[in-house]
């Protein structure tokens, strides 16, 4: 028992399965707004993860922590196919007024993200009558099977386990990677190729009657930390609405103010049919959810969406209280600070002479930031690194972070280093965390 108890020996961990990847292999013993401590000794560690982007509001904290213990000794688990519970009616309340648009009137709260995305598949599915769906090239939508089917980020998450759900067709994201096209090529340029390319899917691969809905993220979460761009969300709309498609944003990532606003789409002023939350929505708890129509959602029979811990009682509390802070603390206000301070420095960082020629793009919105490095170049003709990248310079950076007291994530196939922080992060800690990497990229870039 007290082996267990220590949380610091080898027995627990012997035990975990093999397929959960992670920064280190150190217990997290606490977390406080914006720093974790690990049973290694060494202190606080400043967090610019936020628990891949859940823990917006920081660590524990009180207003939320208080809300879900209160609910713990009221009532834990009110299962929706029995009867409302008052935390979900509150939470839907809460929301009703942040959403992007008034037509986003009914909610079904399910736990995780995939599970959304599975509820969103389901949804669009049972309105059209119709199977497919055109998923982003670079999009990242969970790890359950219908999900995982959607996901094209890496081919990690799915490799040795088709056949996937079929009915999923892919089309490129607007993103100079995905296009085969030089860094420098413009957002109206990409937007239109990206745009061409998609006509063609349903001119060639599905066609209109047979596709339900497009699907994608506002912002590429795993595949690199991309906005799309305005033109092209608007363009996504249109050829939606012309062929009567349905159209899916999923803000599981990029929602709940991490881009300054609520939502991300907003920046673009495109209303989509059906919005995908999670992450950030109950900052830490586990809470999904799907937002859509009332006459799309309508379609459905009753009894045929559920799940026995869908729209938990103490996760609602929690996402209700998280939801009354963003209001109360002014954080979008703090985010698009914080996100000045973050560009700043990071645009000074990169016309250094000895990282300028290692630093391809920085790039994104509000506190969602990403850094690509260039990686080794494979041919002379290779349009997507420099000649004198350095192998898994991104990966090291991250690695000497963590030496510094600084978590940090990459992401995507290529070398990017993604900034998450606490969307209510201090002026202090933002300069701490950028003085650290600073230090990293230079030393890392001196060593190869």
């Amino acid at each position: 028992m007290s082996t267990i108890a220590t949380g610091g020996s080898d027995f627990g961990r012997k035990h975990v399965a093999r397929g959960i990847g992670r920064l280190t292999d150190h217990v997290i013993q606490s977390g406080k707004g914006s720093y974790i401590t690990l049973n290694d000794g060494r202190g606080e560690y400043l967090d610019f993860t936020s628990g891949i982007g859940v823990t917006g509001l920081g660590h524990c904290h009180p207003k939320v922590s208080q809300a879900a213990a209160d609910q713990c000794f009221t009532l834990v688990h009110g299962q929706v196919s029995i009867a409302f519970h008052k935390p979900y009616l509150n939470l839907i309340e809460r929301l009703l007024p942040v959403m992007p648009h008034p037509s986003l009137d009914s909610f079904f709260f399910w736990n995780s993200g995939s599970e959304a995305i599975e509820a969103a598949i389901k949804l669009v599915r049972t309105k059209t009558g119709r199977p497919n769906i055109i998923t982003m090239q670079g999009g990242y939508h969970g790890r359950t099977f219908g999900a995982m089917a959607l996901t094209r980020s890496k081919t990690v998450y799915s490799q040795g386990v088709a056949p996937l759900m079929p009915g999923v067709f892919t089309t490129p994201f607007p993103y100079w990677h995905q296009m085969g096209v030089s860094p420098t090529t413009s957002e109206e340029e990409i937007s239109r190729q990206a745009l061409y390319q998609l006509e063609l899917v349903l001119l060639q691969q599905s066609a209109p009657a047979d596709t339900a809905a497009i699907l994608i993220e506002p912002v590429l979460g795993e595949g690199g930390y991309v906005p799309a761009p305005p033109a092209f969300l608007r363009g996504l709309r249109e050829i939606a609405d012309k062929n009567k498609l349905l159209l899916i944003f999923d803000e599981v990532q990029c929602g709940f103010g991490r881009t300054g606003k609520y939502f991300a789409s907003e920046y673009s002023g495109v209303v989509p049919d059906v919005l995908v939350i999670a992450k950030g929505l109950a900052n830490g708890f586990p809470l999904s959810g799907i937002v859509s129509r009332k006459e799309i959602t309508d379609s459905q029979s009753s009894g045929s969406m559920g799940g026995t811990y869908a729209g938990n009682a103490v996760a609602c509390a929690a996402a209700t209280a998280s939801a009354e802070v963003m209001q109360e603390e002014k954080v979008l206000h703090n985010v698009s600070v914080r996100s000045a301070e973050l560009f700043a420095a990071l645009d000074e960082l990169r016309k250094e002479p000895e990282v300028s020629p290692h630093i391809l793009d920085v790039r994104g919105v509000g506190l969602m930031v990403g850094v690509e490095f260039s990686s080794p170049s494979q041919s002379t003709n290779d349009p997507f690194a420099a000649p004198n990248g350095l192998p898994n310079l991104a990966a090291r950076i991250s690695k000497r972070c963590q030496e510094k007291g600084l978590f940090i994530l990459t992401t995507s196939l290529y070398q990017v280093i993604r900034f998450v922080p606490p969307l209510n992060i201090t002026q202090a800690d933002m300069a701490k965390g950028l003085s650290i990497f600073r230090e990293a990229v230079r030393e890392v870039v001196r060593e190869s």
